[in-house]
């Protein structure tokens, strides 16, 4: 068979100008064996009048295991005509066709098309498609490109005890066949099926069926959190109808919560899909069920942007996933618990927009031209959701909010249930104001890289003033904070004013009364999206009293410029360390303890550190966990301690803490442990070679769920052994074996500093490896192999030489090559910061 083809964008606008898609009746039968299933589809459709020929040529996608017939108008079609994944449609006439296709379809283990997945915990088996950007070919062919949208009427026959569920209603109408309730018109990549014996929580709300569904072996975590996950579900729904006018599009809400997904979650309409990650095992934090909010928030906001209007083609992805992601943290902060959710933007998402935001792979959050599905797939990034959102969040502040929700309900009401460009987006925001929002849409969305604001301060006796610089093109509102030390204890910082500001700054800044403030923090609030530089005096202040800052959304803007002057060569990864070590056992928001801790491990200690300065960097980290741990004892902040604790595993230079914990089950004080730490403590153990494959099966057999599946591979691969790394890698890059989430925990493993002589000979070994498995295997693998895959901690010259030959001579897949050139930017900056 032919190779598959990308679908371009011409080719896209091509089809579009051609066709009108009607309707799709798709059959699906589960019930066919392990490897395969069979799909018929019927799709009705129109080739439109005035093309300016008699007939005309066009073709649908799909990729099957096996073409069994196609018809078009009653005709059969030759199945060898399929070529790669199209099938051609040849001398179609002007009028109304149908289409016939039969074909049995591969599951997948990859999380792409249909995923397939049987519960090590019990033996049951489950069944989901994630069909997003183009799989919809995996499982039923297609027009796949979604400006093409049609109404779907579903039916799947499943195995005795499955329940399906679908973008609609289902119905059993007995000898296992389910039939969905018909779509409104939807684009073919939302379309959504999930079988298996799920567990369920169903209730009602606002006349609507509203459920959630995991697997039968997390049941009793589903229903722990069964009563948090409906409330903040219903919240949601009652603030989006606060805001927007259309209604919820769709006849139901259900919230499916399945294994091995790739992303974190996918906005089919009626029937959202999670990774069941979010029904959690073992003891969470507050900030990871802040976290779950959020997306329940974000995916929920796709219900109106993204499904009931969607994108023409994907250039504009980010009005999906910019749109959700603000709207996510917004509504989550208004309508829940949770109303700190954007300072834990400001110290993660915030920070993933900003890295990618200065790669060599940056692209404009809304890019003037997406050539083809292939250069689609790589646009979501830290670019297309944060980035994105930090533009509307400044939008916001810049419009006001009243202004901003006009535009975008004149944009529901336009474009319901059809497509829409970012011109359209754009005209319907202008609708709503004075503001000239095509030039702030052109300077925002059509450019690149991150502006940065330099603070200066200039005193004179009874008056200060600030002179914000700018290093960048974009305009930017800002608020201003101005803090004064507290003189009673030295430590505290009190705020003094907020104030707002354009920059560039119109004219020379007025003086303010006062003393030199000890601390000013240009974008106090966090509302525009730029890289912030302190004047001498508050990065001084900064540096030794950045606890006594009373905001914590501040502390998270004073936390990135720390972070992000690290990163570029101005302060000294030691000095950030001491300042972590100083501050971060007053700090009371655990987003910020955690973001401070993971960028201190993962990337100074592991990364930006020489081996020899490593050990000293682990000392500190430990040290402070400790210092966390023990002012935790009174038990008043369970959270802020199992974030100790998992960091204190994490940089733990000794194994004889961690045995004793394993070994008696539980911290001196608590907590006690639960599955994801002791799987935490093994890898541990098994990278500083305290543990053995004895003592890794005696911990699966304890936990042989999927979960424990994956501790083991991750423990396995870790040990450090020549026998167990040759294993590994076999697993990784020489069979086809592993699915998405068993890849990429034998990645996480594999590569540690502390193993680096051990395995300094696959470092070479990996570039031609992946190059392989990603062609063989897809873009989900693609993306694990190159991401946790890379071997990160080899930061030196000839490997920076080594990845740049690949990239130069290999030919990578386009996700391999996107995620090669991230990391060895990664990897180059890396190099910068030691010789800085």
């Amino acid at each position: 068979m032919a190779s598959m083809s990308v679908l371009t964008r011409d080719e896209a606008q091509t089809r579009a100008q051609l066709l009108d898609v009607h309707h799709y009746s798709v059959d699906l039968d589960l019930t066919r064996g392990d490897d395969t299933f069979d799909s018929r589809t019927v799709i009705r459709f129109t080739v439109r009048t005035g093309t300016g020929q008699d007939t005309t040529d066009t073709f649908v996608e799909l990729k099957p295991a096996e073409l069994r017939s196609a018809t078009l108008d009653g005709q059969p079609l030759d199945p060898h005509s399929l070529s790669g994944n199209r099938l051609p449609l040849k001398n179609l006439a002007a009028g109304e066709h149908e289409l016939r296709v039969d074909a049995a379809m591969r599951y997948s283990r990859t999380g792409e098309g249909m995923h397939r997945f049987t519960d090590p915990s019990d033996g049951e088996t489950y069944v989901y498609t994630q069909l997003f950007l183009d799989d919809v070919q995996r499982v039923f062919a297609a027009f796949d490109q979604p400006d093409l949208k049609a109404v779907f009427d579903l039916t799947v026959t499943a195995p005795d005890g499955w329940t399906v569920l679908a973008n609609g209603i289902t119905e059993h109408t007995g000898d296992g066949v389910w039939k969905s309730a018909t779509t409104p018109l939807i684009s073919t990549y939302l379309v959504a099926v999930a079988a298996g014996p799920w567990h369920s929580v169903r209730t009602e709300h606002r006349g609507l069926p509203f459920a959630i569904h995991c697997r039968r072996s997390l049941a009793p975590h589903l229903d722990a959190d069964a009563d948090e996950i409906l409330d903040v579900t219903r919240a949601c729904f009652d603030r989006y109808h606060e805001k927007f006018e259309q209604p919820y599009p769709f006849d139901s809400y259900d919230q499916a919560f399945v294994p091995e997904f790739n992303a974190g979650a996918m906005e089919n309409p009626g029937l959202v899909t999670f990774r069941d990650e979010f029904v959690y095992r073992s003891a969470v934090t507050e900030t990871e069920r802040q976290t779950r909010a959020m997306v329940i928030a974000h995916e929920m906001a796709h219900m109106w942007f993204g499904d009931l209007v969607t994108l023409k083609w994907w250039d504009d992805i980010w009005l999906n996933e910019s749109f959700a992601e603000y709207m996510g943290y917004q509504t989550a902060a208004e309508a829940t618990r949770f109303t700190n959710t954007w300072t834990e933007f400001g110290v993660s998402r915030k920070s993933w927009g900003y890295d990618a935001d200065q790669r060599p792979s940056t692209h404009p959050v809304a890019p003037e031209a997406v050539d083809d599905t292939a250069s689609a797939l790589l646009n979501f990034d830290g670019i297309s959701y944060a980035k994105g959102a930090s533009a509307l969040r400044q939008l916001v502040a810049w419009l006001g909010e009243k202004d901003f929700l006009a535009g975008i309900n004149t944009h529901f009401e336009r474009h319901k249930f059809a497509n829409a460009s970012l011109a359209d987006f754009v005209d319907s925001l202008a609708s709503a104001t004075d503001r000239d929002v095509h030039a702030w849409a052109d300077a925002w969305l059509r450019t690149t890289g991150v502006d940065t604001l330099t603070a200066s301060t200039d005193a004179r006796p009874g008056q200060w003033s600030l002179t914000l610089g700018r290093d960048g093109s974009r305009p930017h509102r800002v608020t201003i904070g101005v803090y004064d030390r507290d003189l009673s204890d030295g430590r505290t910082l009190t705020l003094r004013e907020r104030y707002e500001t354009d920059v560039p700054q119109e004219a020379a800044p007025e003086p303010r009364p006062g003393i030199r403030p000890a601390l000013v923090v240009p974008n106090d609030l966090d509302l525009t999206y730029a890289k912030v530089r302190l004047d001498d005096t508050s990065l001084e202040t900064a540096l030794r009293g950045l606890s006594g800052v009373p905001d914590a959304l501040t502390r998270a803007v004073v936390w990135n410029t720390l972070r992000d002057m690290v990163r570029d060569g101005e302060l000294a990864p030691a000095d950030y360390l001491a300042t972590a070590a100083a501050h971060l056992p007053e700090e009371t928001d655990l987003a910020l303890v955690q973001g401070v801790l993971a960028f201190a491990r993962t990337h100074i200690a592991d990364r930006y550190l020489t081996p020899d300065q490593r050990p000293t960097a682990l000392a500190t980290l430990t040290d402070l966990c400790r210092d966390l741990i023990r002012r935790t004892e009174d038990g008043d902040n369970p959270g802020l301690r199992l974030i100790a604790v998992r960091h204190l595993i994490d940089v733990a230079a000794h194994p004889d803490t961690m045995a004793a914990w394993l070994a008696e089950g539980i911290v001196p004080g608590g907590p006690e442990l639960d599955p994801e730490l002791r799987w935490r403590i093994l890898a541990r153990l098994a990278v500083l070679g305290a543990t053995d494959e004895t003592a890794i099966a005696a911990e699966l057999h304890r936990d042989p769920s999927a979960t424990g599946q994956e501790g083991a591979a991750r423990c396995r691969a870790a040990l450090p052994d020549a026998d167990a790394k040759r294993a590994a890698w076999q697993a990784m890059f020489a069979s086809d074996d592993l699915s998405n989430y068993l890849f990429t925990a034998t990645a996480q493993g594999f590569w540690q500093p502390e193993q680096a002589d051990l395995v300094q000979d696959y470092v070479p070994r990996f570039y031609e490896d992946a190059v392989t498995v990603a062609a063989r295997r897809g873009p989900a693998i693609a993306r694990a192999a190159g991401h946790w895959g890379f071997p990160a901690h080899a930061v030196d010259t000839d490997h920076l030489r080594l990845g740049q030959a690949c990239l130069r001579d290999a030919d990578p897949v386009p996700a391999l090559r996107r995620t090669l050139v991230d990391q060895l930017d990664d990897l180059a900056r890396a190099l910068r910061v030691r010789t800085a």
